[in-house]
């Protein structure tokens, strides 16, 4: 059976759009799949720390050379890309801080983009190893940053996240931009705000309004 991981990284709580968009696309894939796995994780409770010396180095030694204190330096990175290998379907939701992706974001990928696991240079070209999956983000940001609007070359979300993944293997990607959320700490509607992304993520199921 199929099998999805759902990861957010969002600080905002239940106040958090990308973490709504993420949900739903979740529960609309779990309803199509009542009898699939899906894998939670949430970066904001993961003990994440910025790489270290020791942890590259670890990263260049055959994993059946590793020491005991290698081993326990590389076990975050083991566990979360056991959790990539394991799905078949990603949905990832974000936030756009400073014009990249969020900070907590950027630590797991550090995790998991790791040579000889997720990546090989095969004959010394790279090549991404996971490949046959599909990803989904849900990216929040303050502003309009989607194609066409006045602020769309401050967007190194998008172009940074589908080089990132196609490098790792995924090509299959979706994003769901839902800019402008800054009007919703002005006092927006929430739910207006909502209703056109959450359309957008019901048609990547076929579904449409009536």
């Amino acid at each position: 059976m199929p099998t999805l991981l759902h990861l957010d990284s969002s600080p905002m709580g239940d106040a958090s759009v990308s973490r709504h968009l993420s949900a739903l696309y979740a529960a609309k894939w779990q309803a199509a799949n009542p009898d699939a796995t899906v894998i939670t994780r949430d970066l904001t409770t993961t003990a994440l720390k910025p790489l270290t010396a020791a942890w590259v180095a670890a990263a260049y030694t055959p994993v059946e050379a590793h020491t005991s204190e290698q081993k326990e330096t590389m076990a975050l990175s083991d566990e979360l890309i056991g959790e990539l290998e394991a799905a078949d379907e990603y949905i990832i939701g974000l936030p756009m801080h400073n014009f990249g992706v969020a900070g907590t974001l950027k630590l797991w990928i550090d995790q998991i983009a790791r040579v000889n696991r997720t990546f090989s240079y095969d004959g010394g070209a790279p090549k991404g190893l996971l490949q046959g999956k599909k990803a989904t983000f849900t990216i929040a940001s303050g502003a309009v940053y989607g194609e066409g609007s006045a602020y769309a070359s401050y967007d190194f979300t998008k172009p940074y996240l589908a080089s990132l993944f196609g490098f790792l293997g995924v090509t299959d990607v979706n994003f769901i931009l839902a800019g402008g959320a800054g009007a919703l700490m002005r006092g927006g509607n929430r739910q207006e705000f909502l209703q056109p992304y959450e359309e957008a993520v019901a048609a990547l199921f076929g579904e449409s309004r009536a």
